[in-house]
């Protein structure tokens, strides 16, 4: 259900071209929140700039992830309030808008010691954002929506009138009930909630209509998935998948985040039998240690994943994995990270994401008094990384030799280069026509280099 209730706004902007610049830091979830805000913001006239000096509403979406997040966020509103104040200096009006993880655990304080923003949002009610700009619009003061409401965010968006190139984000299951030690997801984006099967099928419908030909299912707990299904029946991640793969046009479906007590036997086998599904698996791991997983709340030993991994690659023996993995989480000893080392370099991994843990308010690990010391963090990191950049080199080095299809997005850094993705997530160029763009084509790799794989077209091939 879509609000309409704005229409009269929506007249009465489009006489007068206005610009929007959202800034995104964090995960695929909140690229995928920024693409609906603008979805929602351009029916009142808004058009996208990649110029924030241009735009009336400047809006930062913001992550809670990363170490002092909010500093960051008060170092970047310092640059925007510039920006504002020069605007009204020429009489151009600018609104400023907070969203994200931040914004919903540090509303106030961000009133507080910003109270130049106009206007403050969590995750879950960007959807009300018409509004609050009509709010700021009447001179009604600040505005702050940090609640969760009992509606559904989704069920008010609007269809995608845009695609932001061939491949797409797709956000089918939100929040987290794990209440993993570290991680603030489930006070800022809640508990676990699916989307309906059919919203899903939808929106993707819409998405390979306007020239998307991979998605990616996002969720905070995205193998939980379970959608009230059009048969009445709950469906899971699989049948949603299996679903999503007769849409026309969709060649590609890849899924993230993962709980490894999640990675159902079901799921497994549709890497092995479902052909739209990649062979690729980002499955978080985050420690090597017993010890360390239970103080972490994660729910599985390091044996228990071990057993998984041996499951998921003898039913899909070139997949592909990828982890998270936190270091110095409080009490970690050195005999802790020796076992997270021995686990990366048993399982070895195609790429990972790793980082020094940092306290997170509201966090049960944040009061522990039991922190490590950061240079000790620091030197654990540093090993952890050089081994992890060993593996990712010596997985694309293997790649060299393989034909393989590569799915082209878009041109190359170089006169006459496309680029792409392979199936397992690794960036490929050639050179090619830009016609090619939007297609699948077999590539045989040549060459490794630092970021990416280089490679000549099958000339007899023809788009998968």
């Amino acid at each position: 259900m879509v609000d309409t209730s704005f229409s009269n706004m929506t007249h009465s902007t489009q006489a007068t071209e206005r610009f929007l610049h959202v800034i995104t830091w964090g995960c695929q979830m909140n690229v995928y929140d920024s693409n609906r805000m603008v979805d929602l913001l351009r029916p009142l006239g808004y058009k996208v700039t990649d110029k924030s000096e241009k735009a009336d509403i400047l809006i930062l979406n913001t992550c809670h992830i990363r170490d002092k997040a909010t500093e960051k966020v008060f170092s970047e509103l310092g640059r925007l309030r510039q920006i504002k104040e020069y605007r009204e200096e020429q009489g151009q009006e600018t609104i400023i808008a907070v969203a994200g993880c931040v914004a919903q655990a540090e509303g106030e304080i961000i009133l507080k010691r910003a109270p130049y923003v106009d206007i403050v949002f969590g995750p879950q009610t960007y959807h009300r954002l018409p509004k609050m700009i009509l709010d700021i619009a009447r001179k009604s003061g600040n505005v702050i929506e940090t609640d969760f409401p009992v509606e559904s965010k989704f069920d008010f968006l609007p269809a995608p009138e845009e695609a932001q190139g061939h491949t797409a984000f797709l956000t089918i299951q939100e929040g987290c009930d794990k209440f993993c030690s570290f991680c603030v997801v489930p006070y800022t984006r809640g508990a676990e909630e699916s989307r309906p099967v059919q919203a899903i099928i939808d929106e993707a419908t819409r998405l390979c209509e306007l020239g998307v030909k991979e998605i990616s299912l996002l969720g905070q707990n995205v193998n939980a998935y379970h959608g009230q299904g059009p048969d009445g029946n709950i469906w899971d991640l699989v049948k949603l998948a299996e679903k999503l793969s007769t849409i026309p046009g969709l060649k590609r479906i890849r899924y993230t985040t993962s709980h490894p007590n999640d990675m159902s036997d079901s799921l497994i086998a549709a890497h092995r039998d479902l052909p739209a599904l990649m062979p690729f698996l980002h499955l978080p791991v985050q420690s090597g240690s017993d010890r360390v997983l239970k103080a972490m709340n994660r729910g599985h030993t390091a044996k228990e994943y071990y057993e998984l991994v041996d499951k998921i690659k003898k039913a899909r023996p070139d997949i592909a994995l990828s982890s998270d993995f936190i270091i110095g989480h409080p009490g970690e000893s050195i005999d802790d990270f020796k076992a997270t080392m021995k686990l990366v370099n048993d399982i070895t991994f195609a790429m990972a994401y790793s980082f020094k843990y940092s306290p997170r308010p509201g966090t049960s690990a944040a009061v522990s008094t039991n922190q490590v010391l950061e240079n000790e963090k620091d030197a654990r990191l540093q090993e952890l990384q050089a081994v992890l950049k060993d593996q990712q080199t010596k997985f694309n080095q293997d790649t060299v030799g393989r034909t393989i299809p590569i799915l082209f997005t878009n041109k190359g850094r170089k006169e006459g280069q496309i680029a792409g993705k392979s199936p397992y997530l690794q960036a490929v160029h050639v050179q090619g026509d830009e016609s090619l763009i939007g297609q699948e084509h077999l590539v045989e790799v040549n060459e490794c280099l630092t970021f990416s794989l280089s490679g000549n077209l099958v000339k007899e091939s023809i788009p998968l």
